[in-house]
């Protein structure tokens, strides 16, 4: 009988070893599955919570934003986690938050996380055109912001903080210090008082983000950050069609390797501070270190705000043996290896 029960007990003690693994194993995955989707993207993403929306329809609001690692643990969840409050809002929130802090702050109402205003700054923007789409959503001026970004004792600050910020920004014959480092983005505001310094430092942190994790491909140029934003602000204003990007930056390289002036109109236009198709004899000789008709080398400075894909392009250049291209109307680009061929592109296709 003793020996009876010594077998009875043994498998009492292996079913519940069985089940602690289980249960044990299961709180794994559900923890995992109400977890961050990326504990390193900070990226904001705007999610709409409208008036009389219940958990589950929550989750699903969530999950379309990609928010959410597992729909069904996450639909468990919002169940059994008492969110009897949940307050309908516009919500800022990252893929590196997880199911339990999303939702905590959706039953509070959270104000830190509630999208109050929010900009954007296209890409291919100037600092002229990005103050001027702020000030119509933040409650400063564009001559403001503008004037806030031209200090230089606040300039030296966001130096000492960042570390692709250097002195080359306050070089003499810089327009505006902070173009090209103006990451283009839509960014959400969720301070109830924010500043302009507050909100300089919230883009120049997307911009950090973005920088860092190119930042060996850059060096590997052999080129400052500064210089490699404004080699890829002048591609990024001279192609139309993602194609032309890698080639285009190719050509620019090859002409830098070859010691030839650049030539861009697009530095030039902006030394002129205008926005146009054709430049005339007379624009070509503005004086400013811009200008790369009467500059060899790289612009003194970016001319415009510079997405991340146009980083990679310039980046991941086409090796090719191009020195000359034209723009056609349509925006296709026609590419010339030698003078005398890009003339005759000029002379058979010029449309301004």
């Amino acid at each position: 009988m003793s020996k009876f029960l010594d077998s009875k007990l043994k498998i009492v003690i292996l079913i519940a070893a069985i089940l602690v693994v289980l249960i044990t194993g299961f709180m794994l995955i559900y923890f995992n599955g109400i977890g961050a989707v990326d504990k390193n993207n900070e990226e904001p993403v705007s999610v709409n919570i409208p008036s009389g929306s219940g958990g589950s329809a929550i989750v699903e609001l969530l999950d379309e934003a990609g928010l959410v690692k597992n729909k069904t643990f996450a639909k468990v969840h919002v169940r059994i986690g008492g969110y009897d409050s949940l307050q309908a809002n516009s919500y800022v929130f990252s893929k590196s938050m997880t199911l339990p802090e999303m939702m905590d702050a959706i039953n509070t109402g959270n104000f830190d996380y509630i999208s109050k205003e929010k900009f954007t700054i296209i890409e291919g923007a100037t600092i002229a055109m990005a103050t001027e789409a702020m000030a119509k959503e933040l409650p400063f001026t564009a001559e403001e912001i503008i004037a806030a970004w031209a200090d230089t004792t606040y300039l030296q600050q966001l130096i000492d903080k960042y570390w692709f910020l250097t002195d080359e920004i306050l070089a003499e014959g810089i327009m505006y210090p902070l173009e090209g480092y103006v990451y283009p983005e839509t960014y959400f505001v969720t301070e109830e008082d924010p500043t302009i310094q507050s909100i300089t430092e919230m883009i120049l942190d997307k911009t950090d983000q973005e920088l860092t994790q190119r930042r060996d491909d850059i060096e590997k140029m052999d080129l400052t950050v500064h210089e490699f934003l404004a080699l890829a602000s002048v591609v990024e204003n001279e192609s139309l069609f993602d194609k032309d990007r890698a080639k285009i930056a190719g050509v620019f390289l090859n002409r830098l390797e070859e010691g030839m002036a650049l030539q861009s109109d697009i530095t030039v236009l902006y030394a002129l501070q205008e926005r146009r198709v054709s430049v005339t004899n007379e624009d070509l000789q503005v004086e400013s270190g811009y200008n790369t008709y009467q500059n060899t080398g790289l612009p003194i400075g970016p001319v415009c705000a510079v997405p991340g894909r146009t980083m990679d392009d310039v980046l991941n250049y086409e090796d090719n043996d191009y020195l000359f291209f034209f723009a056609m109307e349509d925006g296709s680009v026609i590419y010339s290896k030698t003078y005398e061929e890009h003339q005759k592109v000029v002379e058979e296709n010029r449309w301004y």
